[in-house]
């Protein structure tokens, strides 16, 4: 790559919390909806997000009206309002995937200076997946040029997706009093002053949002040493927010109580637009109900930091394990196997939900799960690490 790497003028947004997008997009389908399906009427739910065709011939279309799994879901975060219009970047790029029987979600989040090829040319061949958003003033086109990207990328092509801006972060925090964020090590605020210490502690609207829009504070040795370095921690910590997030919303009846899961949904007001395709909000919420928010899987596209022409950039380093990986990572979403991809490449996790990995045993007469847990989960007296498991693959619950 000799050329130059062109990008578009304006100066990308800075921050947005990928918390509001997955809880607004997410919350009532992930969080469990079944108490909701018998007392609150289809359009009360379905009119209480905006929706729109956000994917337009991007979209892979549904046969039938029926929802049936894997599906996968194109989430993309700005600063900037919804209804804003106008040239805009995307701060967060999430694949969100739920697996073939509606029961296990997986969050990819895909890094905002991570260097793509645009398949349109616009704004530029090759920059940061940022700027793949700046296509148009008109957000759909813009929405759709983001979407072609990723998927000229990875190869995963979206039956539904959602867009939104951090302003439903704060609704959404505001909304439920506070959230448990566990960070890793003391972080100083380069905004605030504000120092946050390591460990578990309730946060309120403010000081959550300003926990996770933290970036420069990630660079101790611990961080280097465990990739969660810089933008790297940021994201953890998103991922962090978005699971503590659905699991308050469900802890205080958000899911059963149908006047309580409305006001929540409302509550997003312009700050969230969502698009279901073909499907139905309603069914949605109903057939995703056994969905735990707690053994959400988050995962971190393979890649690092790296320098082109005098210009700083994340790459999946070709020839690398990343690259190994990666290519790995898109074939476990279209094949739906990311339990396996992520017992493979642990490396890569970004929160603290793991699977259950299992060896075989010399004899190949059964499989026991792999020893050793990560991010801190405890092991009980048998060194089993636990995990929730659908009830198709027949496996047993171990508690937290």
């Amino acid at each position: 790559m000799s050329d130059p790497i062109t990008h578009a003028a304006k100066a990308s947004s800075p921050w947005w919390a990928k918390a509001m997008v997955i809880s607004g997009s997410m919350v009532m389908v992930v969080a469990g909806g079944g108490a909701i399906a018998g007392q609150v009427s289809l359009n009360l739910v379905n009119d209480s997000i905006n929706q729109a065709d956000l994917l337009a011939d991007q979209r892979v279309e549904s046969e039938g009206s029926d929802i049936e799994g894997p599906l996968n879901f194109l989430v993309l975060g700005t600063d900037e309002r919804v209804d804003a219009g106008g040239e805009a970047r995307t701060d967060a790029n999430l694949i969100i995937h739920i697996n073939e029987d509606l029961t296990q979600v997986s969050m990819i989040s895909l890094p905002r200076d991570l260097l793509v090829d645009i398949p349109s040319g616009i704004p530029a061949q090759q920059t940061k997946l940022t700027e793949a958003f700046a296509y148009s003033e008109d957000w759909g086109e813009s929405f759709q040029n983001t979407a072609e990207t990723i998927t000229n990328l990875t190869g995963v092509q979206f039956n539904g997706a959602a867009i939104a801006n951090f302003e439903g972060f704060l609704d959404m925090v505001g909304e439920l009093g506070t959230i448990e964020l566990c960070p890793w090590h003391d972080i100083t605020s380069i905004h605030t002053d504000k120092t946050f210490p390591k460990g578990c502690a309730e946060y309120d609207q403010k000081d959550a949002l300003d926990l996770v829009r933290q970036r420069y504070g990630w660079d101790s040795e611990e961080d280097y040493a465990n990739g969660t370095w810089g933008d790297f921690g940021r994201q953890k910590m998103q991922q962090q927010a978005i699971k503590k997030i659905l699991e308050r919303a469900k802890e205080q009846g958000y899911a059963t109580d149908p006047t309580k899961a409305v006001d929540l949904l409302n509550s997003f007001g312009d700050a969230l637009t969502l698009d279901v395709g073909g499907y139905n909000l309603f069914d949605m919420i109903t057939q995703m109900r056994n969905v735990d928010p707690g053994e959400i899987l988050s995962i971190g596209t393979p890649s690092s930091e790296g320098n082109l022409n005098g210009t700083s950039y994340v790459l999946i380093h070709e020839g690398t394990d990343e690259e190994t990986a990666s290519d790995a990572l898109w074939e476990a979403i279209k094949n739906d196997t990311l339990d396996q991809w992520a017992c493979d490449h642990p490396e890569w996790l970004s929160g603290d939900s793991t699977p259950t990995c299992s060896t075989v045993t010399e004899d190949a007469s059964e499989a026991v799960p792999s020893d050793g847990a990560t991010d801190g989960t405890e092991l009980d007296a048998s060194g089993l690490q636990p995990r929730a498991v659908t009830e198709a693959l027949s496996l047993w619950i171990m508690p937290y």
